[in-house]
């Protein structure tokens, strides 16, 4: 895919570990977010896949309710692994090219935006690489007091410094040159973006496509996004 030209495909990869409460509104947001790509860009393929990683509750059950996305079983209990898996899975079945090819990554316990994809695609086919989007924490779940904390210290605007593997998306041939996701527990969402940016690859930090995530303060690692909300004032 050269600059200003449309992905071919699109895939979305998203890790799943014990996540039968959220999972069902992550896919309906992703299935709307599917049909809204579809009807901006009706010639752009698009694969979901979960990955379902060592899950022993219902996460499975979920996915048969929810056709239009395949699943991925693993037992990584990692979530580099993880997304590493599910990538490599999904561009060896999109049967595409890598430069063509698009790849959205978010979380089971976060909602995209309708827009997700189709706005992800409109920046690729600018000569967009890397897309950085921004993530805010569900405020049903979070507290007034931890709410205010949250959004203070993380002004949300074009040009911002986050990094949240919920809301990533890069071309494939570039994150294959980076070397892909490295097979840690946490912030393997920054350590990528790291490889990607020494690469030279274009890129934008956005807040158009912002994700709403879980406010819950025990993830599933020890640290990220969970553990850093747990650290907030009350």
């Amino acid at each position: 895919m050269t600059a200003h030209q449309l992905p071919a495909a699109v895939v979305v990869v998203v890790p799943a570990r014990n996540e039968e409460e959220s999972l069902p509104d992550c896919l309906a947001a992703l299935e709307l977010a599917g049909r809204a790509l579809a009807a901006a860009y009706p010639t752009v393929d698009l694969m979901v896949t979960v990955v379902l990683d060592g899950c022993t509750d219902s996460s499975e059950s979920v996915m048969r309710e929810h056709p239009f996305a395949r699943s991925l079983e693993v037992d990584f209990a990692s979530v580099g692994p993880a997304r590493r898996a599910g990538i490599a899975d999904a561009l060896a079945r999109v049967e595409r090219p890598a430069g063509q090819v698009w790849v959205a990554n978010t979380d089971a316990d976060t909602v995209v935006p309708r827009h997700w994809l189709a706005e992800q695609c409109r920046l690729a086919a600018q000569g967009v690489q890397l897309v950085l989007g921004t993530v805010v924490p569900d405020p049903s779940g979070l507290g007034i007091e931890r709410d205010r904390a949250w959004h203070a210290a993380h002004p949300l605007e074009h040009g911002h410094d986050y990094i949240h593997g919920a809301n990533l998306g890069f071309r494939a041939d570039g994150y294959q040159r980076a070397g892909g996701f490295a097979a840690l527990d946490v912030h393997e969402d920054v350590d990528l973006v790291n490889r990607l940016k020494a690469l030279g690859v274009t890129w934008s930090a956005v807040d158009t496509i912002r994700a709403t995530t879980s406010a819950r303060t025990m993830g599933r690692t020890p640290g990220g996004f969970a553990g850093y909300l747990r650290e907030l004032p009350p």
